[in-house]
């Protein structure tokens, strides 16, 4: 079998990280640069214009700037990644009730309609009502919600990414490349003062912006929406009801801070939105791993994989744990043994994509801990590997394609009944005196 083996070097991995954070702060700065311009101060108005303008209208002038169109949308692109199924509900109902009249509410798109955003705010509604009750009801029993939960993120998730994103994008592309834009062909003295040096009427950004606008929405959505998907795959691990109460409200919590800081001022919401894409992006890898952890872990429990499940005598796919040296947690892959010189190599693809990676792994006391949910295999008491929910019921066989001498041990909750139904059924005590 041939390995390549990876060498890479924690100074190109700071490196990296250096270089991310400096694309994010160019991205932002090219994106506020001709926005702080377009919002330069106009030339004093004459006084018939002075005396003909109220209080209201220069509040409504200042809404309209580009800096508060770029602080709402990059708010509400926040939110809904946060939250896609309550965002994009609240965000429908908030269009819905600000609507002018009724053939204004007529042309909304379709989720700032009834008939979506009602549903959406009842199923948010009952997964709040099942978080609540799960901190009291004993662990593994809303386990199968969580599952169904998990998946309506997915499915939410993807669906504000190709639909409600492109739709939140408009404005911003409207107000930079439509009429009366940044640069807007028959735009304003208003809005072109801050670009007086620059003949923007003679060249037609629009089907840059087009090309942009859409596709960095995306992608903030994205990285954004991984970290608070990571809520629901931590759900998944945790067995007590109380913990998974704790970091729904967190994320919650976050949600409403967004919502009210943007009516406090559209400014802080907007920092508070960057804050939270910035540690989005680089914890980006360790919610990559965890979303395939949850989409494997879901789609075992939902179509009972492990009845048709059968395993390999010498390759089988599952995930890295804590445990293993210089390789990420989760890191998705597939661990080989070699049986003529009893070596065990674990091989992956960075981001499922990037070229292979193999390492070398070395047992001192291997087992295969059985657990309630998914089983283990752990070296001593170190856990090396978790194995996805299609292997319960199969762990004597996994003990024996990798000839594990120290078989199959209770691990987790199992451990934890095992030992508690030995002290109150005598076993123990059994045990001792044989």
């Amino acid at each position: 079998m041939e390995i390549a083996f990876a060498s890479t070097a924690e100074f190109s991995i700071s490196m990296k990280r250096i270089a991310s954070l400096c694309l994010i702060f160019a991205l932002l700065g090219s994106m506020a640069t001709p926005l702080a311009a377009a919002t330069t101060a106009a030339p004093a108005p004459t006084a018939a214009a002075t005396t003909s303008s109220t209080s209201n209208s220069t509040t409504a002038s200042t809404d309209k700037s580009p800096a508060s169109a770029l602080s709402s949308t990059l708010t509400t692109l926040t939110g809904i990644a946060i939250s896609p199924l309550l965002g994009t509900g609240v965000y429908g109902a908030y269009q819905y009730i600000t609507a002018p009249d009724a053939a204004a509410r007529a042309k909304l798109p379709w989720f700032a309609q009834p008939r979506f955003f009602i549903p959406a705010l009842l199923i948010v509604l009952a997964c709040f009502c099942k978080d609540a009750l799960g901190a009291i009801l004993p662990p593994g029993w809303k386990k199968p919600l969580d599952v169904l939960e998990t998946l309506e993120n997915k499915a939410s998730g993807l669906v504000a990414a190709g639909a409600v994103v492109p739709f939140t994008m408009d404005s911003l592309r409207g107000l930079i490349g439509g009429g009366g834009g940044l640069f807007s062909a028959a735009g304003d003295s208003a809005h072109t003062a801050g670009l007086a040096m620059v003949h923007a009427s003679a060249i037609n950004f629009s089907y840059m912006l087009d090309l942009l606008t859409v596709p960095l929405g995306i992608a903030l959505f994205a990285v954004v929406w991984m970290a608070s998907h990571a809520i629901n795959v931590l759900i998944l691990l945790s067995p007590w009801g109380a913990i998974d109460a704790a970091l729904k409200s967190a994320r919650t919590a976050l949600l409403g801070l967004l919502v009210v800081t943007a009516k406090l001022n559209p400014l802080y919401a907007a920092i508070l939105s960057i804050v939270v894409i910035i540690i989005a992006w680089f914890v980006a890898g360790w919610s990559f791993r965890l979303m395939i952890f949850g989409t494997d872990f879901c789609w075992d429990i939902f179509t009972f994989r492990k009845h048709r499940f059968k395993v390999d005598a010498r390759v089988n796919k599952l995930f890295s744990g804590a445990r293993l040296p210089k390789v990420p947690t989760r890191t998705y892959g597939r661990l080989a043994s070699e049986p003529e010189n009893g070596l065990f190599y674990f091989t992956y693809r960075p981001w499922l994509v990037l070229p292979a990676r193999a390492r070398e792994v070395k047992f001192t006391e291997p087992t295969v801990g059985k657990g309630l949910f998914f089983s283990t295999i752990c070296d001593g008491n170190k856990t090396m590997f978790t194995l996805p929910p299609r292997y319960r019921g199969h762990e004597e066989e996994v003990a024996r394609a990798y000839g594990f001498t120290g078989g199959v041990k209770a691990a987790g909750i199992l451990k934890g009944w095992s030992s508690l139904k030995e002290l109150f059924t005598g076993s123990a005590a059994k045990a001792q005196v044989a």
